[in-house]
């Protein structure tokens, strides 16, 4: 479930204009500009998440010190377990 809340901002006649035109010329919404500014701005760029993910993928391939991870999952694998979500 996605939650959006609502917020109230005060922003001085310059940059609602700013934003004002940007929104028209990009044909969204002010607020949608402000919600890209903030993600970009706290949560990082979408460029810098995938960066990251892609960093992280394999990131335990090459471990020595970890047990056989595929030995691992066949036996999980083989339990009770999967019987019962399957019903």
């Amino acid at each position: 479930m996605y939650i959006m809340r609502r917020t109230q901002l005060y922003l001085h006649e310059d940059t609602w204009n700013t934003l004002h035109r940007q929104a028209k010329k990009r044909r969204t919404s002010i607020s949608e500009l402000v919600r890209q500014a903030v993600r970009e701005k706290y949560a990082g760029s979408a460029v810098n998440r995938l960066e990251a993910m892609q960093a992280f993928v394999g990131i335990w391939a090459d471990r020595a010190d970890l047990r056989n991870t595929r030995a691992y999952v066949r036996r999980l694998r083989r339990g009770k377990r999967l019987k019962r979500v399957a019903r």
